[in-house]
């Protein structure tokens, strides 16, 4: 089985363009199922043999998101086999995504917001850093995976915007304010002035070289626990806060979506859900007859 395996993240690689992240997570849950069939050969999988999998699944305690995307890399995986001829009936094809329960994103408001950006010292090159990833951050909505990726050639100083490479390597243009430019800038002289090195990630560490999305993970938390903030916040909640006060301030739901980067306007849908609890929250606490 092993060998379809590798064909099929060489096709997902290659003829698909998928992401490093999406190419290693169907690995590792196709791996999964090659455990759980322990010697069995692929072709006498059916149905049945994927529904014992997935009650497997379930009864080792996996979430239903984790058991989604192992369906989805399941159905991905016999289609690429069927396709190519190595079988004739696709067993996946009547699984049963589950239904996920809707979580709200984690985000900040913004007095947390600026706490946040304000919390990085500007005497050191760590510090300066620190503050021109959080501003680049929340003034852009990236991932972190994009910001990590990034290039200095991707700054575009002088038009304002960032050239971001997203998921399935899409390539966008992204506005990027004032505020953060000027961080990126402090940023980049003092690097220059101390460290001299030719390094072209627009971020670096401690040892100068591409700083790692862990990495960032750490720094953020170390300015929560500092200023006391709320938990659960993640690289990714200024992501959530970028587009949930461009909404707030009007913005249209198509221009948060090319913002964001995302391919279905149903998946920004989400932000709208969050204005809306706020302004029911708002209208419990103020309204005498609520």
């Amino acid at each position: 089985m092993e060998r379809y395996i590798n064909k099929f993240i060489a096709y997902l690689e290659i003829e698909q363009n998928v992401s490093s992240h999406t190419v290693t997570n169907y690995l590792l849950d196709l791996k999964d199922l090659e455990s759980f069939l322990n010697g069995q050969s692929f072709e006498q999988v059916d149905r049945l043999t994927l529904r014992r999998f997935l009650a497997h699944l379930k009864k080792e305690g996996y979430a239903k998101s984790s058991v989604a995307r192992k369906i989805s890399a399941l159905r991905s995986f016999f289609k690429f086999l069927c396709r190519d001829g190595y079988l004739a009936d696709n067993p996946a094809s009547s699984l049963m995504t589950p239904k996920l329960d809707k979580k709200l994103p984690v985000f900040l408001d913004l007095d947390e917001v600026l706490k946040l950006l304000q919390a990085p010292s500007e005497d050191t090159l760590v510090g300066l850093r620190d503050r021109a990833i959080l501003e680049t951050l929340y003034s852009s909505g990236i991932r972190v995976n994009e910001l990590v990726s990034m290039n200095i050639k991707d700054v575009d100083f002088i038009g304002g915007v960032i050239k971001v490479y997203g998921k399935g390597k899409k390539e966008r243009i992204t506005p990027l304010g004032d505020k953060a430019l000027r961080s990126v800038r402090d940023y980049l002289s003092r690097r220059r002035l101390i460290c001299r090195i030719s390094n072209r990630a627009l971020f670096l560490n401690r040892t100068n070289q591409r700083i790692s999305p862990r990495s960032i993970r750490s720094l953020l938390d170390k300015y929560i626990d500092q200023l006391a903030m709320k938990k659960g916040a993640s690289p990714h909640s200024l992501r959530h806060s970028f587009a949930t006060h461009l909404l707030d301030r009007g913005a249209d739901l198509r221009s948060v979506q090319e913002l964001l980067g995302h391919s279905n306007l149903s998946t920004t849908q989400i932000y709208t859900h969050l204005t809306t609890e706020r302004i029911k929250s708002a209208y419990k606490k103020a309204h005498p007859r609520a």
